[in-house]
C-alpha cells in the first residue's frame, strides 16, 4: 500500500542519517583523540625533559657540593698539619695556605710563614719584656768543649713548652759546633747563622716565636774548651730540668776539672764523676770567681775599707786591725770563691780544695748560668 511504502523509505531515510551522524561522530571522536594524544605525548615530553633538566641540575649542584666539601676538608687537613708542623696560628696557617704562590704546597707554606708570619710575630713582640726562659748545656762525648747558653722568654709556661726546650737544645748545639770560638759568642754575628738539625739558629728562633707568641731572646752564649796538652775533662750539670729535655733547665754549671800532676792515679770516670758533683755545689752556692787569686784588685780593696771602717771605733792598734780584717777576708773568700767553699755535695762539706786534691784532683775553670 501507499502508506507501508511511505514509511519503509522514512525508515530507509532516518537509518541513513543515523548512519552518517555517526560516521562524523566517530571522525570528530578519533580527531580528538588522535589531537589528546599529540597534546599528552608532547607534554610527556615537555615533562621528561623539564625533569631531565631538573635532575641535571640538582646533579651538577650536588657534584659541586660535593668539590666543595672535598676542597673544604682538603684544606681543613692541611691548616691541621702545618699548625702541628709550625705550631702557628689557624689564621696565619690558612693565610699561607690560601696565596695564590703556595696553592696549597705545605712545603711552600712553611716558607710563606718564615717570611711573613714571624715577621710579623717578631716586630709585634719585639717591645716586650723577656724575664724568664731556660739555660741549656751540652758537652761533647770527649769532655773537650761544652757550651752553656741562656735563652730568655716572657712567661715560665711557655719556657716550659716543648717547643722553647726544642729551641734551648737547638741553640746549645750549635754553639757546641762552633769549634773556631772560645768563650763568648757573638750572638747575632756567629750565633744566629750557625747550622742546626733543621736550618740556622735564625729560623729555629723564628719558629719558636711564630709557635709560642712571644718575646724569645737568645741572651748569651759560651763555648768552653780544655786547656791545650792538659788531661782534663769538662761535665756540667742542669738544675730545674724541663720534661723532655736533658740539657734545658733553670740554671745550670760547666765546671773543668784535671789532674793535679802526672803522678795522679784518678781515672777518666771519677774525674767526671767529681766534676758533676763539683757543678751541682756550683749551681747551689753560686760562686763569683774560682779562687782568691781571681779576685780583682779594686773588689778586694773595697772591701777591706769597709771592713776597716766597721772597726774605726774599736780603739785597737793597727797591727791588730790588720790581723782581724785577714780573719774576715777569709771569710770573704769562703763566700765568693769556689776553691775555698764548704762542698755542699761531698760526705762531711770539706773545702773543695781539699776534697779534690785528695783525689789528686783540681779545678780549673767553672761557668754559672741562670734565668733568675
Amino acid at each position: 500500500s501507499f502508506f507501508a511504502r511511505r514509511r519503509r523509505i522514512q525508515r530507509t531515510h532516518l537509518y541513513r542519517r543515523s548512519q552518517e551522524s555517526c560516521s562524523t561522530k566517530h571522525t570528530s571522536i578519533m580527531f580528538l583523540s588522535s589531537h589528546l594524544r599529540g597534546s599528552v605525548s608532547r607534554l610527556v615530553v615537555s615533562r621528561s625533559s623539564t625533569l631531565g633538566s631538573g635532575y641535571a641540575a640538582a646533579a651538577q649542584i650536588q657534584s659541586s657540593n660535593s668539590i666543595r666539601h672535598r676542597n673544604f676538608a682538603s684544606l681543613t687537613s692541611l691548616i691541621k698539619e702545618l699548625r702541628t708542623q709550625t705550631g702557628a696560628p689557624m689564621v696565619e696557617c690558612k693565610k699561607a695556605l690560601s696565596d695564590p704562590e703556595v696553592d696549597g704546597n705545605l712545603t711552600k707554606a712553611v716558607e710563606w710563614l718564615r717570611k711573613h708570619g714571624s715577621a710579623k710575630a717578631a716586630s709585634k713582640l719585639s717591645g716586650r719584656e723577656a724575664s724568664e726562659g731556660l739555660v741549656g748545656v751540652l758537652t761533647s762525648a770527649d769532655g773537650q768543649s761544652a757550651s752553656i747558653v741562656r735563652v730568655a722568654s716572657e712567661t715560665d709556661f711557655s719556657a716550659r713548652s716543648e717547643s722553647f726546650g726544642k729551641l734551648v737544645e737547638d741553640v746549645a748545639g750549635a754553639a757546641l759546633a762552633l769549634e773556631s770560638v772560645q768563650g763568648s759568642i757573638d750572638v747575632d754575628g756567629d750565633l744566629l747563622p750557625a747550622s742546626t738539625t733543621n736550618g740556622t739558629v735564625k729560623t729555629a728562633l723564628d719558629e719558636a716565636i711564630l709557635a709560642i707568641r712571644e718575646n724569645l731572646q737568645i741572651s748569651e752564649a759560651n763555648r768552653l774548651s780544655t786547656s791545650e796538652g792538659s788531661a782534663s775533662v769538662l761535665t756540667g750539670y742542669v738544675h730545674g730540668r724541663i720534661p723532655g729535655s736533658d740539657c734545658a733547665g733553670t740554671s745550670a754549671a760547666v765546671v773543668e776539672i784535671a789532674k793535679i800532676d802526672d803522678k795522679s792515679k784518678a781515672t777518666r770516670e771519677e774525674m767526671v764523676d767529681a766534676g758533676k758533683k763539683l757543678a751541682m755545689h756550683v749551681v747551689a752556692a753560686k760562686p763569683a770567681y774560682l779562687n782568691p787569686d781571681a779576685v780583682p784588685a779594686d773588689v778586694l780593696e773595697k772591701e777591706k775599707a769597709i771592713l776597716m771602717e766597721q772597726m774605726t771605733d774599736s780603739g785597737k792598734p793597727a797591727d791588730i786591725l790588720e790581723k782581724i780584717v785577714t780573719g774576715r777576708m777569709r771569710k770573704f773568700y769562703e763566700g765568693v770563691c769556689l776553691t775555698d767553699q764548704a762542698h755542699m755535695v761531698e760526705e762531711g762539706n770539706p773545702k773543695i780544695s781539699k776534697a779534690l786534691g785528695d783525689k789528686g784532683l783540681e779545678v780549673k775553670s767553672f761557668q754559672y748560668k741562670s734565668i733568675a
